[in-house]
């Protein structure tokens, strides 16, 4: 493959091609830098991070891409003639931060997308950020910074440090997950 990165229509491409070959409906939450591409906030993505919540559809999905020729290269992450990795989390695990909520619930995910059989949404930008962060590269630092100066007024800060205080309760090493919020925080002052 000669692209190294993956456009919001090539996405779409890919996904709509998937859609004939699912057996039932499938509903996929884009996080990560999916996420922001698929709302216009990036170009492009390396990868693409998909949570797909329901077990049965996790399932569904995986079924199907494998007919389509896509294996296993990493632990959640599916790819095909060494193309772009689909990673595909179940349930409300991204990467390794466990969400409070389904991604599925009123209020936890934005509508992007919905084909015939595959819906496709974007995690709620609280818990985007939060699970950028916990990983906290300075990609993920400045994908972060990107998404709350777009949204702007809109974006409730007071909100995403209780909801990222108590997620980071249920790490393993809570401390070091509101030093990634202090180096978000400094960043937003830094750059006002």
């Amino acid at each position: 493959m000669n692209e190294f990165r993956l456009t919001k229509q090539g996405l779409w491409d890919i996904l709509e091609a998937w859609d004939p070959y699912l057996p039932r409906k499938v509903r996929v939450v884009a996080c990560g830098g999916t996420a922001l591409a698929l709302q216009d906030m990036k170009k492009a993505t390396k990868d693409v991070d998909f949570l797909v919540p329901d077990q049965e559809e996790h399932k569904t999905l995986l079924s199907t891409i494998q007919k389509l020729g896509y294996r296993q290269v990493t632990g959640s992450g599916w790819a095909r003639d060494g193309g772009f990795v689909f990673d595909l989390f179940r349930g409300k695990v991204v990467f390794q931060t466990e969400l409070l909520d389904s991604p599925l619930d009123e209020g936890m995910h934005i509508p992007i997308r919905a084909f015939k059989k595959l819906s496709v949404a974007a995690l709620n930008d609280l818990d985007l950020v939060i699970t950028k962060m916990f990983r906290g590269s300075d990609v993920d630092i400045d994908d972060c910074l990107r998404l709350i100066r777009t949204r702007g007024k809109d974006f409730d800060l007071e909100k995403l440090k209780e909801r990222y205080k108590e997620t980071a309760l249920y790490d393993l090493n809570p401390d070091r997950m509101m030093k990634n919020l202090d180096y978000l925080l400094a960043g937003l002052k830094d750059r006002e």
